[in-house]
């Protein structure tokens, strides 16, 4: 019996880090980069839906957020199915949901429709595209886990980056209601075929018990990695809303402002390439911490930029480069505090953090600009939450130094 134990200890780590881990790798950038490029273009199609509905600005921004609750919370059901039933019949799913959600919003007569059908149909398919993913990515490897977790989320940088200029040239060529119905049609066909290839990740023999939901909220360190990212992502989301407002109103052209967020995806391409190269070599919870001190940095540029596009520039770079790293190493080091049981279903939990700052971050936001008359009280609040989640890992850091000793 220790024998066989053994034999299945060693062609369990021969399976690790093999070809098959990078077949995993680039499926999920390709399911990252349709799911999040058809959920961050909803930009391009925001003016030509508000005109058609006679809906308000915040009542069709209601649409985005109510999609990004969907998709970050949804992925403790998305996460947990991954683990018992493996990636295929997920991706399968969220593809056909996503599908026909567009399809449905193409066909819709008001604003409130549009909650339903993008917001379940998008959110649906993006919880089922993205947790799950990277609980196989992070399954596949050991050594280059942070390598392959990087490489597989620039999916997201780059979905972001093309899909929204493509949404706007075909909004102007066939209309919304037409570009929604080919963005259906590419999202079935993408995740289906991502759920067809994708291998099962293999199980490691004699590892420990999956962690109930209830164990996970009584450890004190998950409760320090949640309140963490639930602080970040509301400092996050505000930039992705509010920059271009801003950036307008200091004098600067319309487009030069709109081209901030396409820098914000740029540098996060590059944070998420660079933080997963450097995972493999030093410690991850440092670099995670790095991560979290860029994006405070990052809101005192945009404080004292005033009318300054090079200095919103840079701004957009700091936090870009800050945004990827911690979107790159957030499995990585869930997957060392929590192991590799139920990883799905933990990053499902975790990520219920961001689901709660995509909703709430940008109308806070909104709240305190309204009542102010002023970004200032709101840029400030951003980065004194963005600084509280960087203190929030302190200890964290001692709990991995004490795993690991």
């Amino acid at each position: 019996m220790k024998q066989k134990k053994c034999s299945d200890s060693a062609d369990w780590v021969d399976k690790r880090d093999s070809w098959r881990g990078w077949l995993a790798v680039g499926c999920a950038f390709a399911s990252m980069f349709i799911c999040f490029g058809i959920a961050y273009s909803f930009g391009a199609f925001f003016n030509s839906m508000s005109s058609e509905f006679g809906a308000s600005s915040s009542a069709t921004s209601a649409v985005f957020s109510i999609t990004t609750f969907i998709f970050f919370s949804g992925g403790m059901i998305s996460g947990g199915a991954t683990d018992r039933f493996g990636p295929k019949p997920v991706l399968i799913f969220g593809g056909l949901v996503m599908g026909l959600g567009l399809y449905l919003t193409s066909l819709a007569e008001s604003i409130w429709i549009g909650y339903v059908t993008y917001g379940l149909g998008v959110g649906i398919g993006v919880s089922c595209g993205y947790v799950p993913m990277l609980a196989v990515v992070g399954a596949w490897f050991e050594k280059r886990r942070a390598a392959a977790i990087g490489i597989a989320v620039t999916g997201i940088g780059f979905g972001t980056l093309l899909m929204a200029p493509l949404a706007a040239n075909l909004i102007s060529r066939y209309g919304w209601r037409q570009t929604y119905l080919i963005f259906g049609i590419l999202s079935v066909v993408v995740l289906v075929l991502c759920g067809l290839i994708t291998p099962r990740p293999p199980v490691a023999p004699g590892l420990e018990l999956k962690k109930s939901l209830g164990e996970l909220v009584s450890m004190p360190v998950f409760r320090y990695m949640y309140l963490s990212a639930l602080l970040i992502t509301l400092a996050l989301f505000f930039p992705f809303v509010f920059l271009v407002p801003y950036a307008k109103t200091q004098g600067i052209q319309e487009v030069a402002a709109a081209s901030l967020v396409g820098v914000i995806g740029a540098a996060s391409i590059v944070g998420r390439l660079g933080f997963g190269a450097l995972g493999v070599r030093f410690s991850r919870i440092h670099l995670f911490q790095l991560t979290f001190i860029l994006v405070s940095i990052s809101f005192i540029f945009w404080m004292l930029a005033s009318a300054s596009f090079a200095m919103l520039v840079i701004f957009a770079i700091i936090l870009g480069f800050g945004y990827g790293g911690f979107i790159a190493l957030s499995p990585t080091v869930a997957s060392e505090l929590f192991g590799l049981v139920g990883l799905g279903s933990i990053l499902g939990t975790l990520y219920t953090a961001a689901g709660f700052g995509g909703l709430l971050g940008p109308p806070m936001a909104g709240f305190l600009i309204d009542t102010t008359g002023s970004y200032t009280i709101a840029i400030i609040a951003a980065l004194t939450m963005a600084f509280l989640a960087f203190l929030l890992l302190i200890p964290i850091e001692r709990i991995m130094r004490q795993l690991h000793t």
